[in-house]
């Protein structure tokens, strides 16, 4: 594909934003990734993998990582290829995962099980198991590495753990059915998704209490379809972007100021959200009407929304 110079990006009207990549969508119910042209917006193919495809994350290396639920395990799929290279066990109904910084260490919510299990990425070996509450979903790991953080879909909690000692050193209250997490630039702010609590969590890492909340509404929206779950911010920090689940919309946030700037009308059930590496669009997995949209961060406007496979989960932008 042409490469655009910068000469050329002021001459002809090139853009690196969207100039090349591809989007790698996860789907619950496909046990396939479909593949997305970041500069057509057009589906490309589907790669295969196992069974039950939710959380998907970018490696070290630049291979994929996709956690799959029915088959205890993660497909590992090299991008250039379109290939699985490997699988790693993840132990019981692996849903979120993330990653050590060195990534060597896999940090994974087995929900059935009601732990977070440390997995060798090399040998998928479960290094240590850290009993927390019921259902365990997002997984956050501090910058350092020394920090891991796991909510509880059932407990209302945040479980703080002590990486080096493998152990649950605070228990933090939030709002109803926290879902997903995201850190501040500055690794001050730990940013928690409260599905049936309309809301966001904002904690302090240095103290580990709740010291704000961010409520949504949504006009013509009942506040019980207002479920937040995906979160992203940008590199400086200064915005979030939260799914608002069954109000189909992502709400725009202005991370100091803590308020919603603009709500963009998405598909039905936005679930997760990304960012590609310009943070000029946003791309949004809608859950129930099996597509993703895209949507154009400085405008605040929805470009397009693209079928996918059914119950997509998970997206990562490849470029």
């Amino acid at each position: 594909m042409l490469r655009c110079t910068a000469a050329l990006a002021a001459t002809l009207g090139c853009t690196f934003a969207a100039a090349q990549g591809t989007a790698w969508v996860s789907s619950e119910k496909d046990d396939a990734l479909t593949l997305i042209d970041t500069q057509t917006l057009a589906v490309k193919g589907t790669v295969p993998t196992c069974k039950r495809g939710r959380h998907i994350q970018r490696l070290p290396d630049g291979k994929l990582m996709v956690a799959c639920t029915d088959s205890n395990a993660a497909d590992v799929i090299d991008p250039a290829t379109q290939k699985s290279v490997r699988r790693v066990p993840l132990g019981d109904e692996p849903e979120a995962f993330d990653l050590s910084p060195d990534g060597r260490t896999i940090y994974v919510s087995n929900e059935d099980e009601a732990e977070a299990s440390f997995v060798d990425a090399a040998t998928g070996k479960v290094l240590k198991s850290v009993k927390v509450g019921q259902e365990p979903e997002g997984v956050k790991v501090s910058a350092d590495g020394k920090t891991l953080y796991v909510t509880s879909e059932v407990a209302s909690l945040v479980h703080v753990i002590d990486v080096a000692q493998a152990k649950v050193v605070k228990n933090i209250k939030v709002g109803k059915r926290p879902r997903r997490m995201a850190i501040t630039a500055d690794g001050k702010e730990l940013w928690v998704t409260n599905e049936l609590d309309t809301s966001v969590s904002i904690v302090s890492t240095a103290t580990h209490e709740v010291i704000d909340t961010i409520k949504f509404a949504v006009k013509g929206a009942r506040a019980e379809d207002i479920t937040p779950v995906g979160i992203t911010m940008t590199k400086d920090g200064k915005r979030a972007f939260v799914s608002l689940g069954k109000a189909n919309h992502v709400a725009f946030v202005d991370v100091p100021g803590r308020k919603v700037t603009d709500l963009v009308l998405v598909g039905k059930r936005a679930w997760n959200v990304t960012l590609d590496k310009a943070e000029a669009r946003l791309w949004v997995v809608n859950g129930l009407s099996d597509d993703v949209t895209v949507v154009d961060v400085a405008g605040a406007k929805a470009i397009k929304s693209i079928p996918v496979g059914r119950v997509p989960y998970g997206l990562v932008v490849v470029e």
